[in-house]
């Protein structure tokens, strides 16, 4: 199902509790929530569609790559950019890596530790700072 995109700073900033295999509808709506902004959009959190659990989905050709509970356990290459948020206006300063290691459960609830670099990496790395309610 397609949400509504939260815009409220004050939701966005409260930190996502553990995502549990009940949760599995959300990956699903992020995914579909995340196809009808991919016009403008390349990830979403579940708290970004009012969901405060630890779910992310990110565009991965033409599907998304849902993860549950992602957790980055490695990070390569420090650099400095500056990243938008579809639930905030303009543009904000943020450090990221190039190269970095997730470990996550997937919709099966299978664990799976991927590494992720470049583009990718930062918008998986953006998507897991809205997992703990920090806004960029």
């Amino acid at each position: 199902m397609v949400c509504n995109i939260v815009t409220s700073p004050i939701m966005l900033r409260m930190p996502s509790a553990p995502a549990t295999p009940e949760d599995i509808a959300i990956g699903r709506d992020l995914a579909d929530t995340l196809a009808a902004h991919s016009h403008e959009c390349v990830g979403l959190a579940a708290n970004m569609i009012g969901k405060r659990k630890c779910v992310i989905a990110v565009a991965d050709g033409p599907h998304a790559l849902v993860m549950f509970n992602p957790r980055i356990i490695e990070r390569r290459d420090e650099y400095q950019t500056e990243e938008a948020c579809l639930s905030l206006e303009g543009t904000r300063p943020c450090t990221r890596y190039h190269s970095i290691r997730v470990t996550y459960l997937d919709d099966a609830w299978r664990e799976h530790t991927r590494s992720f670099s470049g583009f990718t990496a930062q918008i998986i790395q953006h998507e897991c700072d809205h997992c703990k309610g920090i806004v960029i």
